[in-house]
């Protein structure tokens, strides 16, 4: 068996301050083993399965580049050495969780600039390859290791994870290193994420395990029946021709659509199931631009930000772009930019056409503003051209509501419960590190009583699994999404933030609250940068010590009853509570009957008064208690008042 070691280990690599720090591998059984670091040179001997670790003693911060060396010896072979270089010594911090945590710098706000400005020669990065497993595995397939952080090796790395690690590198004494894993899967659950021994432990969350197993017992069945409604669907969704196009849809004059109902107008960007289209299939997109004069024959940029999903894209009447989800599965998240050759560009009315084809869930042109324009690169003397605004639209397909078959529990299914602790978690065990920020949370909304259990249950299994009894754990909560309501309603995604917020009752938690930066029509913000911030604050303040740090917004305290009012007590109001706006919004009001109305509210130093002239008297109060509520309550540190309920309705 040859020398080896974890592949957590790697050139660039940073290994944690202040930490007995684990390093481990394999070689021929009861093979003597080496490790030298700086000054400490350790020993250790290979078990009969060839199986070895050690620990470096706690180690001081360096951001000068060391070697690690490895080596091995059995009697009669030659001696094998590994050296990992570039060796930095710091904080190293595990990111987690689903899409909103995998969610690249390169997708988000301001995407180019913040990629080119990414030189951190003291901040590393490392990924773990999505996998999903059945047993716990030790390797990692198809790993790049660490990485130097710079403008080629940021832009697919998670977002949230490096603005996090960029505010602890500039806030930090003295510049320390900075070591960020991210382990991330999209649209995947909590349980997913927990080992199995730590779900069958808790009996609030055993049957998770149970149900799976039932399903895995006939797994052969659940596959082949999935498989025949898969194909099923796909024959009825399949794009096989582009009609609009042959009816002329992205020439320069606007065709005839009479069997579709005819050309209309939709605001763009937008997502057309909240335009009253409330169906998947195939919609054409076209826009008259204005195109100036000295742009006459010259190449341009066509910039039309995301389609949801797949687009064919043409510039009078010529195909000068396309990206479908056969190319990349992210491609419904995908900004597009696309050269027009000069050849099709006249001065004035030119038009911009664009397929778009959405076989399930959302569809349309979802921007951002930002990312909708058209321009040319080699006049600096013209602005580019916006894009946004009101665009002609008609309907090619309509698949009607699409219902997606769901993939059997087992092997190829991420949601899986442990799967993901198996495929992706375990291959890092365990690596020293400081602690753990997790963003999570819209899979497992709907299950608001379970995720209180669960997701508890899961900071403890981690915090055993590295030995490390409070190990920090800074996580976000659930941002704004979906419509509004004029009236005050009940939420599921509400309920799933509550669960949430009772969870920093679990010591050495931390949470970042977004309600304030979230996007109604994306479940996917693209402004992270507030999200890392507001993690590293929490992580400031409570792990590292940082007294003049305000970890949150205000939280909830108590309430008291005042005749025919309520006042409402909040910590961390850091100097006073802040409105911003006219009015403060997002307050609701209930008497005995549980019936709840919109209250009006008044800053009162630390505290809030609600009441209501429906409610003579209140006994209940909501704040934010909605998917995406209107609320505009502060403290001085600009951080957002955390949705809550005074009592369980």
């Amino acid at each position: 068996m040859q020398l080896t070691l974890a592949p957590v280990f790697t050139d660039h690599m940073v290994l944690q301050q202040g930490l007995p720090v684990p390093i481990w591998g394999t070689a021929a059984p009861e093979a003597a083993i080496s490790v030298t670091f700086g000054k400490q040179r350790l020993s250790a001997r290979a078990d009969l399965q060839g199986q070895w670790k050690l620990a470096l003693a706690p180690l001081a911060a360096s951001p000068e580049p060391a070697e690690l060396v490895v080596t091995a010896a059995t009697p009669g072979q030659p001696e094998t050495r590994l050296i990992c270089r570039d060796v930095l010594v710091g904080e190293v911090w595990i990111a987690s969780g689903q899409s909103n945590m995998e969610w690249t710098v390169a997708l988000s706000n301001h995407g180019s600039q913040e990629i080119a400005a990414a030189n951190y020669h003291e901040i590393r990065l490392f990924t773990v390859p999505k996998r999903i497993a059945l047993e716990p595995k030790t390797d990692i397939p198809g790993g790049l290791g660490w990485r130097v952080c710079q403008p080629d090796t940021i832009g697919e790395f998670s977002a949230v994870a490096y603005f996090f690690g960029r505010e602890l590198h500039r806030r930090l004494k003295g510049g320390v290193p900075i070591g960020l894993i991210n382990s991330s899967y999209g649209g995947t659950p909590a349980e997913a994420w927990t080992s199995r021994d730590a779900l069958l432990a808790e009996p609030g969350t055993r049957d998770l395990v149970e149900n799976m197993e039932r399903t895995m017992v006939e797994q052969q069945h659940h596959q082949a029946e999935y498989q025949a409604k898969l194909q099923a669907l796909e024959n009825g969704i399949r794009d096989n021709a582009n009609l609009g196009l042959a009816c002329g849809w992205a020439g320069p004059e606007e065709p005839a659509c009479p069997e579709q109902g005819g050309w209309k107008d939709m605001p763009i960007p937008s997502k057309w199931q909240t335009r009253g289209l409330n169906f998947s299939g195939i919609l054409w997109f076209r826009k008259v631009v204005d195109v100036p004069a000295p742009w006459a024959g010259k190449d341009l940029q066509l910039s039309i930000g995301a389609t949801d999903k797949s687009d064919v894209t043409y510039f009078n009447g010529t195909q000068v772009g396309s990206l479908t989800m056969q190319e990349r599965q992210d491609a419904w998240s995908v900004y597009r930019t696309y050269t027009v050759p000069g050849k099709l560009v006249r001065a004035g009315r030119n038009m911009i056409a664009v397929r778009v084809h959405s076989d399930k869930y959302d569809g349309g042109m979802t921007g951002p503003v930002a990312a909708l324009h058209l321009s040319c690169p080699t006049s600096s003397a013209t602005a580019p051209l916006p894009l946004d605004g009101i665009w002609r639209y008609a309907v090619e397909a309509n698949y009607g509501l699409v219902d997606i078959p769901m993939v059997p529990l087992g092997p190829d299914n991420p949601n899986t419960p442990c799967c993901l602790f198996n495929g992706m978690i375990t291959p890092v065990l365990p690596y020293a590190l400081r602690g753990a920020i997790w963003y999570q949370g819209c899979s497992n909304v709907g299950r608001a009583p379970q995720h209180r259990i669960l997701f508890p249950t899961l900071i403890r299994d981690w915090r055993r699994r590295w030995g490390q009894e409070n190990l920090p754990f800074n996580f976000v909560q659930l941002a704004n999404y979906l419509g509004t309501f004029d009236h005050p309603t009940d939420s599921q995604w509400a309920e799933l933030r509550e669960t949430q917020t009772q969870t920093l009752s679990v010591p050495h938690t931390g949470m970042a609250v977004t309600i304030d930066i979230g996007e109604a029509n994306d479940i996917h913000p693209r402004n992270k940068q507030d999200v890392g911030l507001r993690l590293a604050l929490s992580a400031l303040h409570q792990t590292y010590g940082h007294q003049d740090v305000v970890p949150s917004g205000p939280r909830f305290r108590a309430a008291q009853c005042e005749g025919a009012k309520m006042r409402l007590a909040f910590d961390h109001a850091a100097g006073g509570l802040v409105c911003r706006g006219p009015e403060v919004q997002g307050f609701a009001v209930a008497g005995a009957d549980g019936k709840y109305v919109w209250a009006q509210a008044a800053i009162a130093g630390d505290t809030v008064v609600v009441s209501s002239p429906a409610v003579p008297k209140p006994q209940r109060v909501r704040y934010a208690w909605a998917d995406n509520p209107l609320c505009n309550l502060y403290n001085q540190a600009g951080l957002p008042m955390v949705p809550f309920r005074t009592s369980q309705d």
